[in-house]
């Protein structure tokens, strides 16, 4: 994987980002609203190793890419991709920004590169995006690229000791070719 952007490379994970990944993985506040807690050094190190394993396209599986700042060559970031299981013409995305990197509008950047990579060049037909219902500033960038919310989960994920609610958006490729064109 290599999608660059103009300030950004999104790329496989190497043994290299373990201190900046864990930087960011280690914080209650980026894992906030995230299908994962915080890691220990440890586990952000299998993480890594085992993330080396998978490669994009196999159905079901996700796949966790690093976000490296072109200038700094750091870590900044991972984002993820999985292909359905049963259809790979959809997929499902997920971004990471790290507490030191936020407010600088690379989320965005990454997001409208992941949809470049998954619309024009592997020609997916939808994009699905989950996201936690408090998680507001996820929800205004999904909107502000142009996803729509398709639904809203009541207390539907037992997450980290309570209930908790969540949103779908999603995207179709003739609704990204209206919105590039």
């Amino acid at each position: 994987m290599n999608i660059q952007t103009t300030r950004l490379t999104i790329r496989d994970l190497k043994k290299s980002d373990l201190m900046d990944f864990y930087a960011y993985r280690s914080n209650p506040e980026v894992t906030k609203y995230q299908g994962f807690d915080v890691m220990t050094i440890g586990q952000a190190e299998d993480f890594i190793l085992d993330n080396s394993t998978k490669v994009f396209g196999n159905a079901g599986e996700w796949v966790q890419y690093g976000i490296e700042h072109n200038e700094s060559k750091k870590l900044i970031g991972d984002c993820a991709i999985k292909l359905d299981q049963n259809d790979t013409r959809i997929a499902e995305i997920g971004i990471t920004i790290s507490h030191l990197e936020q407010r600088k509008a690379y989320a965005k950047e990454v997001l409208v590169g992941i949809l470049k990579f998954l619309f024009e060049v592997n020609e997916i037909h939808r994009v699905v995006e989950i996201v936690d219902a408090e998680n507001i500033a996820s929800i205004n960038l999904l909107k502000s690229i142009g996803f729509r919310q398709e639904g809203h989960f009541i207390e539907n994920i037992f997450f980290k000791g309570k209930w908790g609610s969540e949103f779908q958006y999603a995207m179709l490729k003739r609704e990204w070719d209206n919105i590039k064109n």
